[in-house]
């Protein structure tokens, strides 16, 4: 906190060192500096989905058994899958531009509530992955560390989360950029590698062909039609941690260049493309080397081996080098949860399932309550699990088909509803159909699956945030009944405004100029709209102090949260609206004799803005009193206190370091 020309604070100093500068909402080109091109967004936003490479190809090779041939159709499997649920999300991603991904697709399409489910499932989900993406990566860097070493892991994968905290904490970009170079580290050294394989060993392709076939018959005369079918589906579900990922980029458009639906297109093109040719190419590649499973080793690892034998020690740098692009991009693929968890929280805010502070943003113009939570429950999932991959694995992979689910079925049903003003509605319907079977199907096998194995503990914390966002949102509801009572201030303000006119002749409002005089004693009021709120602490000023105050002057601040920055056209119809009901104050003071006018601002901190607008006024109002009106609930709880923000008192705080004068007046609800 500054004052006056006094220095910056240490905390101050030190949080602008970490975080940068403040940005500007006035800078007309702070969204074009902010956004992501299809690239970039490709580098943080799939990072999620290639990692999976490292684990989901692996799940389902092995849970094959003896009957390894059989990848091949589990592979095929899995190809198509990613492009279903991939054009699927193409759908979602031009019918809601603006962003919110599964979320809003559920809210709009089916009811608020599935929507709340979706998001909640959605929002574990995200916090999943950043642990799980972090400990895999911890695990598989110390995998090239001596056995001493390996009690620092959790220390580490900690610090790993703390890191990406600070990252995102100081901007989209700024957490993407200083990845890039790991990303196209990862793609470039497995392109090659299974380019290499298909290469080296094509004269071998024939062969396989031939050990497919007699594998399929051995298995068929084995297992049976039935058997032989249940083995791939199973081989197919067990993979399931492939697929997640690929709905980031609907629930990220907001971060995203414009156009933004082109631009998500691209980038949705880039991710299916890379993770099918990744996943698929590492699954054929286990065939043509015959991979097989070893004790302390991963599948991809005995390949890289495998594959470099002859290499000499350019085949163990190559190995080291691929392997750690892994291990890194690991740490990386955390990033996915960072972007897409604040995201759904801030839509879910808005909408009144979750504290509205989770929509906020700072002056780096990031939700950082959302950053925040995200990181804390991953550190405290990382050390409540050990940073053990083993266990965190069985949490995952759940809740995404949740979501996938439940926006497949929205989609379904728009179409549906849709088609007589629709063109081409049956093959839209068609596409979203297959991916509701598909991720249905993968959903109903994954909770069978992993349910005993704990992942009970998933769907019971899910459901655990599907009640807490219940009880939230009826006590935002019980809120705004009781608020409501004030209403009827507004109607008599409007009344008296009328009737004033019609005194005055005609209907016309009276061309008299009142007079100012700044010396008068003069109030000076925070409004937020013209409410019954606003109105209530008014009326109450009138009364209390009566014919004391000459003068008054009507402050309103527009915040700029998640829901408003979106684009230069949402942050003018902000200025405009509130600029609107400010007006509307002073009309109202103006026909009853006093003098008003109206202070406006829009900012993404309210107090800092007020603090910042307080001494301008007192330049010309020397002799003025600020008030501002705080709601009183029947009952103070640390539940309310953490549901609303109180800010009337973070003013009044600020102010007495200043000296400047604020009385405070209740609003009991």
């Amino acid at each position: 906190m500054t004052d006056g020309n006094s220095k910056p604070s240490l905390f101050s100093r030190l949080r602008k060192l970490v975080m940068g500068d403040a940005r500007s909402i006035s800078d007309p080109g702070i969204f074009h500096k902010l956004s992501l091109i299809a690239f970039f967004a490709w580098v943080g936003l799939g990072a999620d989905g290639l990692t999976s490479s490292c684990y989901g190809p692996e799940e389902a090779f092995l849970a094959l058994g003896r009957h390894t041939h059989l990848s091949i159709f589990v592979a095929l499997g899995t190809v198509i899958t990613i492009f279903v649920i991939s054009a699927s999300y193409h759908q979602i991603i031009e019918l809601f531009p603006t962003g919110g991904g599964g979320y809003l697709v559920a809210s709009k399409l089916i009811s608020p509530s599935v929507g709340m489910v979706a998001g909640s499932a959605l929002l574990i989900d995200y916090l999943l992955t950043i642990t799980l993406s972090v400990a895999s990566g911890a695990d598989a860097l110390f995998s090239f560390l001596p056995a001493f070493m390996h009690p620092y892991k959790l220390p580490v994968a900690v610090g790993g989360v703390c890191l990406l905290i600070i990252l995102n904490l100081r901007g989209v970009k700024e957490s993407v950029l200083p990845l890039v170079p790991i990303f196209l580290l990862f793609i470039l050294t497995h392109a090659f590698a299974i380019i290499y394989t298909v290469a080296s060993q094509a004269g071998n392709i024939p062969v396989l062909v031939n050990a497919t076939a007699t594998e399929i018959g051995a298995s068929n005369s084995e297992l049976g039609i039935a058997g032989m079918v249940f083995l791939i589906l199973r081989a197919y579900s067990m993979g399931a941690g492939t697929f997640t990922g690929i709905e980031a980029v609907s629930n990220g458009m907001s971060i995203l260049r414009e156009p933004k639906v082109q631009t998500a297109k691209r980038t949705m093109n880039y991710m299916a493309t890379s993770l099918a040719l990744v996943v698929a190419g590492l699954m054929v590649s286990y065939l043509l080397f015959g991979v097989q499973h070893v004790r302390g080793k991963t599948l991809n690892a005995v390949l890289f081996d495998t594959m470099t034998a002859g290499w000499g020690t350019a085949g163990v740098i190559f190995v080291l080098v691929t392997l750690l692009s892994e291990a890194v991009l690991l740490f990386v693929a955390a990033q996915t949860g960072f972007l897409g968890g604040p995201a759904i929280l801030a839509n879910m805010a808005l909408d009144r399932w979750a504290p509205g502070r989770f929509a906020s943003l700072n002056d780096r113009l990031v939700t950082q309550n959302g950053i925040l939570i995200m990181g804390i429950g991953s550190i405290v999932l990382m050390i409540y699990s050990g940073g053990s991959v083993k266990f965190l694995v069985i949490l995952y992979s759940i809740n995404v088909f949740v979501t996938f689910s439940l926006s497949q079925l929205g989609m379904v049903r728009h179409w549906w509803q849709s088609r007589s003003k629709v063109s081409r509605w049956f093959k839209k319907l068609m596409i979203n159909g297959i991916g509701l079977v598909l991720t249905s199907f993968i959903l109903v096998t994954v909770v069978v699956l992993k349910f005993n194995e704990g992942g009970w503990i998933t769907i019971f914390i899910t459901g655990s945030l599907v009640f807490l966002s219940v009880v939230i949102r009826r006590h935002y509801n019980k809120t705004r009944k009781l608020l409501r009572r004030l209403n009827g201030l507004v109607e008599v303000a409007e009344a008296e405004m009328k009737n004033i006119e019609v005194k005055q002749g005609n209907g016309e409002k009276s061309a008299a100029v009142i007079p100012c005089n700044p010396k008068d004693k003069t109030a000076v009021l925070f409004v937020n709209g013209f409410t019954g709120t606003g109105l209530h602490t008014l009326f109450n000023i009138v009364r209390l102090f009566q014919g004391i105050y000459k003068n008054f002057v009507f402050v309103q601040i527009g915040l700029v949260d998640s829901g408003v920055f979106k684009g230069t056209e949402e942050l003018s119809a902000l200025r405009a609206h509130i600029q609107k009901d400010c007006e509307r104050y002073v009309e109202y003071m103006r026909a009853h004799g006093r003098y008003a006018e109206s202070v406006t601002s829009i900012s993404v901190d309210i107090i800092e803005e007020t603090v910042q607008l307080a001494p301008k006024i007192l330049e010309r109002f020397p002799n003025a009193i600020f008030f501002a009106g705080q709601l009183v609930f029947p009952e103070d709880t640390f539940f309310t206190r953490w549901l609303h923000n109180y800010s009337a008192f973070a003013i009044q705080r600020r102010f007495y370091h200043r000296g400047i004068p604020i009385v405070i007046l209740p609003i009991r609800v």
